[in-house]
């Protein structure tokens, strides 16, 4: 059974299906306007890609590396697009459409993520997996079958919970973005409970079940969108990918190795020559001399332009050479890894394991970055404690704990639908890994006294 792209493109809206286009104003297009002048989009642009707290100014934050990204991923789009009408499988009108959502699922894609990068979702991770096996606490009051969701804290969950349902103050359905742009979001579209279920402790048999891009408490909302966009189920109860899903995995992929690779460059953390020699295995050796004069950061920054173009085509041509095996769920894999640059990208990636995630000054702000998220924790944990013992009212906590209400003003701490302790840590969670990487470190500063006035 294929997926159908009449049903893959549905415009319709999250929570509100029948809410119909303007003219003018495709889905996709007020998709990428929601998400653009929301709240937690513009915090990206303090949010760490890689090096946290960087002061360099050619040095990428997530905002930027998000709008490099749907330009990428609106390139991906309107290249298949282009190719599948002309081969009859879709019409003029769904190429835009195609390119559309693609690039507002692009721009869509890190708004989840916490301070600090990667090693921001492994400390908030870290901290619920200890409060959970010292079994004390309102952490631990949280049922087992969902602990994993807060062990293993995910953006790309977080990022649907955001959209789906913190938004737009808080209305049914968040941002209400269309069933398309969020099926392509849907990287790994199935729960924690539910990916351990089928992995048990092997690998995945599937692409999508590497990781969890729901939370539990948002299964209904998964639900919603695959069977509006016809995505293939599962009878364990996960998804296969919806296939615009692999077009903004490679926009990721295509823009996060290369500019990694180019900002250790500008950092130091790579010679900026070994930099432009792997940049070339992507692009090919030029067939002219170069000018001698220019710069090595010009070359560098050349080098780099032509490499996006040139994996941007590859990774167009491996999704036309296995469209059947997409539109069936069958892929097993990513659009880069199947393409004509797999060897180089491999390359990309052996060097930013071994020189950049390595490296002296980053790993070190990746340590101080875990100490402050976990003083915010630990601090905010109290609150949410005495929450529990005034049975969940904010107006008692006030009158009893005069000191956790100017806290919760001091902060605009959202305590809206805290009901139980599974809702009080996703409350937390919601909050911290909405903190900006600066905001983290004042936040840290004023809990412990430490704040300069």
């Amino acid at each position: 059974m294929a997926m159908e792209w009449n049903r893959l493109l549905n415009p319709g809206r999250l929570c509100r299906p029948e809410y119909p286009e303007a003219p003018g104003r495709e889905a996709y297009l007020q998709d990428y306007d929601r998400i653009l002048f929301s709240e937690p989009f513009r915090r990206l642009a303090q949010k760490t890609q890689v090096h946290p707290l960087y002061s360099h100014d050619h040095v990428h934050h997530r905002m930027i590396h998000s709008m490099e990204t749907c330009s990428v991923g609106r390139s991906l789009g309107s290249g298949v697009g282009q190719a599948l009408l002309a081969a009859g499988r879709i019409t003029p009108d769904q190429v835009l459409r195609i390119a559309g959502h693609v690039q507002a699922a692009c721009l869509l894609h890190d708004i989840g993520n916490p301070p600090f990068g990667h090693s921001g979702e492994d400390s908030i991770g870290g901290w619920f997996a200890a409060q959970f096996k010292a079994g004390a606490g309102l952490a631990a009051q949280v049922p087992t079958d969902q602990q994993a969701e807060f062990a293993h804290f995910e953006g790309n969950a977080q990022g649907l919970r955001i959209a789906g349902r913190l938004e737009m103050a808080r209305r049914e359905g968040g941002m209400r973005l269309s069933y398309a742009t969020l099926g392509a979001f849907l990287k790994y579209p199935c729960t924690r409970q539910i990916r351990d279920a089928v992995c048990s402790a092997g690998p995945a048999p599937y692409a999508g079940l590497k990781k969890f891009g729901v939370f539990a408490a948002d299964t209904g909302l998964l639900d919603e969108i695959c069977a509006a966009t016809g995505m293939i189920r599962e009878d364990a109860g996960w998804y296969r990918r919806h296939p615009l899903a692999f077009l903004v995995e490679a926009a990721d992929d295509i823009c996060y190795r290369i500019m990694d690779i180019e900002d250790a460059g500008a950092v130091g953390d790579l010679d900026r020559g070994d930099v432009a020699a792997v940049l070339e295995d992507i692009t090919g050796k030029p067939n002219r001399e170069e000018d001698a004069a220019m710069p090595l950061g010009e070359r560098v920054a050349l080098l780099r332009a032509l490499s996006i173009g040139a994996a941007t085509s590859a990774a167009v041509q491996a999704f036309l050479d296995n469209y059947d095996a997409i539109m069936s769920g069958e892929f097993d894999g990513d659009l880069i890894g199947a393409s004509a640059k797999a060897d180089a990208f491999a390359e990309l990636q052996r060097l930013s394991v071994e020189r950049i995630f390595a490296a002296r000054r980053k790993t070190e702000l990746e340590v101080a970055g875990r100490q402050v998220l976990h003083r915010i924790l630990d601090h905010f944990h109290g609150l949410y404690t005495d929450l529990a013992a005034c049975g969940w009212d904010p107006v008692r906590l006030g009158k009893e704990h005069s000191h956790w209400t100017q806290l919760i003003r001091a902060v605009d701490l959202d305590l809206r639908g805290v009901e139980d302790a599974y809702t009080a840590m996703h409350s937390l969670a919601d909050f911290v890994s909405g903190m900006t990487d600066r905001y983290a470190v004042k936040v840290r500063d004023m809990v412990t006294g430490s704040l300069q006035v």
